[in-house]
């Protein structure tokens, strides 16, 4: 198929769409609410061939009447917005889009028709979503807002400034670290904010679907302790722990991919494999009623993965565990991080993971074989967090979780082997 010549007809065509599009979002505005609005249906694509033919000038030698239409457009939007004052109706959001519309009508002709659709989309959903995202902001959290804004302010401070180098004999690079703390975080952060927005919502599978995505091994914690306090809820929250458990692997896939993404063609079967074995092992037989998630007490709420505290703990833990690594390799060769990968499985096993990817003292095979290592004693350890804090399903708990670590076994010899 052959890309589409971009000819003066065709951006024409798109810049007057697009203000089309923002006019008749505009019209039906002024409809609706009764507003009086600085344009309709006529205007915007009025003003965004203005801006399309002050381009074409500008193109053919005519410079100065590009930023002379834009003047005089913005003149224009200031008239309006100081005599929507008698009408007791201020905002600028009007006046702001048609000075974007004529922007779009300019982009459409001088550069990639890309931006200006774009631009002229995005301008339209913001106009007509307001009261959904009004709504958001009425529902978001401060806290989480003020952590999201912190770390970014961190993020963009601290990034730049870090060394993009390699110390000591375990080429630890103080910049790569930090950046993957902020795609760990963003990975989490996601989840987080799903199971905040359903957890209270949906029953205990979809719940540890989200919650799986920020950190299995406290679900399987706060899931436990749950349990204790109403044991009528002991098999549903038994079946999104095994879930939570089930999306650690699709999770740490996708860390691997974006991190090292030679080490994924040696894992993702074996990934997906015991992923999928996890979601079955979770639907097997379990013809409960359905329980939403009680609310949780504050020392039991999944942790925003985007604070501060977090995320340093996460860099010190990755640092460690590369020199560990590292250490291991030197005194005890390929065979000993093994061993450590059984010893890392006790805590979260992220860190390890993506240490383990990022050093380049190893085979695919021995990485494969660790990562596939640590999982099965992490999961080990999730069965024995909540086997121990919900009694009534204590054997359950043991007999579902031991078959998912025992599926383990031939999997990593396999691993080994190929």
């Amino acid at each position: 198929m052959e890309a589409i010549e971009w000819t003066v007809q065709l951006r024409l065509a798109v810049a007057l769409a697009l203000g089309f599009l923002v006019g008749l979002e505009r019209e039906s505005s002024q409809s609706k609410h009764k507003k009086v609005l600085f344009g309709g249906i006529r205007t915007y694509p009025i003003i965004s061939m203005l801006g399309f033919g002050c381009a074409w000038l500008f193109t053919i030698g005519e410079k100065s009447l590009l930023p002379i239409g834009l003047i005089a457009l913005a003149a224009l939007t200031a008239i309006s917005y100081f005599s929507k004052f008698q009408f007791d109706q201020p905002g600028v959001t009007t006046e702001l889009s048609a000075l974007l519309t004529f922007i779009v009508g300019a982009l459409a002709m001088l550069v990639d028709i890309w931006a200006s659709m774009a631009l002229g989309i995005i301008n339209t959903m913001l106009l007509s979503e307001k009261a959904r995202l009004e709504e958001f902001v009425e529902k978001l959290d401060r806290v989480e807002f003020l952590a999201v804004l912190k770390f970014l302010l961190v993020t963009l401070i601290i990034l730049p400034v870090l060394p993009n180098e390699e110390y000591t004999q375990f080429k630890v690079n103080p910049s790569k670290v930090w950046q993957i703390v902020i795609i760990v975080s963003s990975i989490g952060f996601v989840g987080y904010i799903l199971s905040k927005r359903m957890g209270e919502k949906v029953g205990f599978w979809l719940s540890g679907l989200v919650g799986g995505i920020v950190s299995s091994t406290a679900v399987s914690i706060a899931y436990g302790r749950m349990t204790k306090q109403n044991e009528l809820i002991s098999k549903s929250a038994l079946q999104g722990v095994i879930v939570a458990a089930s999306v650690m692997y699709l999770r740490l896939l996708i860390l691997i991919y974006i991190i090292n993404p030679r080490i994924v063609a040696a894992v993702w079967w074996q990934m997906i494999l015991l992923s999928g074995a996890g979601f079955a092992i979770s639907l097997l037989k379990f013809r409960t009623k359905k329980h939403k998630v009680a609310a949780l007490e504050e020392s039991q709420r999944l942790q925003n993965p985007f604070e501060i505290r977090p995320a340093f703990l996460f860099a010190l833990l990755f640092v460690a565990l590369s020199f560990i690594t590292g250490l291991v390799k030197e005194y005890f060769g390929q065979s000993g991080i093994i061993s450590l990968s059984v010893l890392v499985g006790i805590t979260d096993i992220s860190p390890f993971v993506l240490s383990l990817i990022s050093s380049s003292e190893f085979s695919i095979g021995i990485i494969s074989a660790a990562i596939l290592v640590s999982i099965m004693s992490n999961t080990v350890m999730k069965g024995i967090y909540f086997g121990y804090l919900a009694n009534n399903v204590r054997k359950e708990t043991f007999i579902r979780f031991g078959i998912l670590a025992l599926l383990h076994i031939p999997v990593i010899v396999i691993t080994l082997f190929l």
